[in-house]
């Protein structure tokens, strides 16, 4: 069940698999790892922006669009998430425990 640290708004792992389904097309589900990590194994269509380069980047987030940060263990994707709240941004979601807790499909490699 949903729950909220420091105002964010926090899915677990069963929840997210939930969303990926019902929600395609209408969440923006974003990767934050470094790409190392990303290229490794990542949720298949899950594009990665780097935590370390969301502030120069935030031009290409919709304030109006509902976002789902994902990162290794959750403590990343929070932190952007909370960023992001300051900057304005009120749908923020964090994958609490990432991809250490994730147990569905994984693709190695970049996305194209």
């Amino acid at each position: 069940m949903p729950h909220e640290i420091d105002g964010i708004q926090q899915i677990d792992q069963e929840e997210l698999q939930q969303l990926l389904k019902e929600k395609e097309g209408k969440i923006k589900f974003i990767d934050v790892r470094e790409p190392e990590e990303y290229n490794a194994g990542h949720i298949p269509n899950v594009p990665l922006i780097p935590m370390n380069s969301i502030p120069q980047r935030l031009d290409e987030l919709d304030k109006d669009e509902e976002y789902v940060f994902i990162c290794r263990s959750g403590n990343r994707s929070h932190m952007v998430s909370r960023f992001l709240k300051q900057q304005g941004f009120e749908k923020v979601t964090n994958f609490n425990g990432g991809m250490l807790s994730w147990r569905g499909d994984v693709k190695q490699g970049m996305e194209e």
